[in-house]
């Protein structure tokens, strides 16, 4: 069956837009799975003793990149098409703004 998006029956669009629907809801339930389990690891990370100040900090810092990275690309549908541009500027922002506090504390620490 060809791949008609925008076809004159109805039925077509219809059974694409259930099957892609489907398939969003799937990566939305299962990236937040994830990102629930995400949150888990870091409460076991801050309450276990066994774990140094050194290693806590940024292994949270790096959880909730991660998250931040799952919330944008799948819950605010930046994997969708057409929403490149968007995706472009928020992330050069992002590097921009981690370009700065890298600047920043490399100024306070050296």
């Amino acid at each position: 069956m060809a791949n008609n998006h925008n076809s004159a029956n109805p039925k077509v669009d219809l059974a694409y837009r259930r099957k892609k629907n489907a398939e969003d809801m799937k990566h939305q339930v299962v990236t937040f799975g994830m990102m629930i389990f995400l949150t888990i690891v870091a409460f076991i990370a801050v309450g276990y003793d066994g774990i140094g100040e050194w290693f806590k900090i940024p292994f949270i810092i790096t959880l909730a990149v991660i998250q931040v990275i799952f919330q944008l690309y799948y819950f605010m549908h930046m994997s969708h098409k057409g929403h490149e541009t968007p995706a472009l500027f928020l992330f050069s922002g992002v590097g921009v703004a981690a370009l700065t506090v890298l600047t920043f504390v490399t100024i306070i620490w050296w």
